[in-house]
Formats: C-alpha cells, structure tokens, sequence
C-alpha cells in the first residue's frame, strides 16, 4: 500500500540519520516491517570505524555495552520523532545487534493488543509446534514462560513475545545493578540454543538472523527470527 511505503521510507530515512549522527556512521540499508501493534526495523552495514577497531581487539562487549547505553538514551527521542513523522505511537522500543553480520534490530511497542487476524499462521505451518520448541530453549535457559505469542510481521519476520520468564537469580541480579550484564550472558546462550532447536525445520526455511531483548520490570522477552525466502517467492 503506498501509505504503508511511505512511512515505512519516512522511518527509514530518519532512523538512518540518527544513527549516523550518534554513532558516526549510518547504516548501509534499513528495512522497515509494519504490523500492528509492531514495527521492526532492520539495519545493515552498520559498525563505525571505532567499533571495528574495538572488535579486532575482542571488545565485543564493550561496543554492546555503549551501543545499548546510547539507544537507552536515544530512545524517549525516537518515540516521540516516530510519533510526529508516522503517527506511530510506541509505549516501548527495544534494540539487539548482530556483530559479527554488522546488524541490528529494533522492535517498537505500540500500547494496543494484537488482533485475531494479525495473530493468524500459514496454513501449512505447526505454531504449537514451534512454539513446544521455544519453550523448551527458554526452560533449559531459565524457566518456561508463562504464555508465547507469536506474529508473522511479514513472510520473512516472525515476532515472539514471552510472558513470566524471569527465575529469582535474574530478579536478584537485576536488583544490585547487573541488568546489562545480564542480557550480555543471556544473548549468545540463548541465541546459539535457538539455532540448536530444529527450528527451521518447523518454519521450512533458514534462519538467517535471531535478535531479542527483554522488559526486565515488565518480565516481557521479545524475540525476533528473520527468515529465508519462502519456496514460493523464490
């Protein structure tokens, strides 16, 4: 639809511009995926100069640490930029990266509930299955979430919302101050579990990209897989 473009170009266009203006370099493309109650938007070609330097000398954690303390800062600004630009309205945006692929993600929020239509699955694709399978991972990492919700934000972009997942050692972690600590160890453990899973042969295609991060106040997790194509738009 070509309102849908449109925004999808207006939040491209400025999401570029921020990012090259506080990290001192943009992203080489963005991609923007809009579903109600969520956008994602999807970086490439994104590491500035420094950052390679950093990740030469194996300061992986390092450039997470200050890209995620940046984006916490930068974050009440986009809500209220994307408010202006799109008429979108996002009550939480969360942020992952994939170094090594020089990506990342951003997940906004918005204060609605998903309708049954957005919620639906393909025809000839097992959600209980897969989501069997998440829960699994998530129950060898930390406890089996309370309830999973899972939406198709376009043929390529699956969403997944967990609800309940925190165990007491996180909650006490998260207390004294350890919170970003905490999603440094939790990332790589449990993105490595979910290519482990067989979940690619549930979707019947390749997972190309895993992203997540979490509400620890809220005790929410999102997830976001990016897929190969589909047989049928190849």
């Amino acid at each position: 639809m070509p309102g849908e473009k449109n925004t999808s170009s207006e939040v491209s266009g400025y999401m570029s511009n921020l990012l090259r203006k506080h990290f001192g370099k943009g992203p080489t493309s963005v991609y923007v995926t809009i579903r109600r109650p969520y956008i994602a938007i999807h970086f490439r070609g994104f590491l500035s100069p420094m950052e390679a330097i950093l990740l030469k000398q194996n300061e992986w954690k390092r450039v997470l640490e200050t890209r995620d303390l940046l984006m916490n800062e930068l974050k009440p600004q986009i809500q209220t930029e994307l408010l202006k630009l799109a008429g979108l309205d996002f009550a939480e945006l969360y942020a992952d990266w994939n170094l090594p692929m020089q990506s990342g993600l951003i997940i906004g929020v918005m204060d609605e509930k998903a309708t049954a239509a957005t919620l639906q699955w393909p025809t000839e694709l097992n959600r209980k299955t897969f989501h069997k399978k998440i829960e699994q991972v998530k129950e060898a990492v930390e406890r089996k979430p309370g309830s999973i919700e899972s939406i198709w934000l376009s043929n390529r972009t699956l969403l997944v919302k967990q609800t309940e997942i925190m165990v007491g050692i996180e909650r006490a972690l998260i207390a004294e101050g350890y919170g970003e600590i905490l999603k440094l160890v939790k990332r790589p453990l449990e993105r490595s579990m979910l290519y482990e899973a067989g979940l690619e042969e549930t979707l019947q295609r390749k997972v190309i990209e895993i992203f997540m991060d979490w509400n620890f106040d809220q005790d929410v997790g999102y997830l976001v897989l990016l897929l190969s194509p589909d047989v049928k738009e190849q």
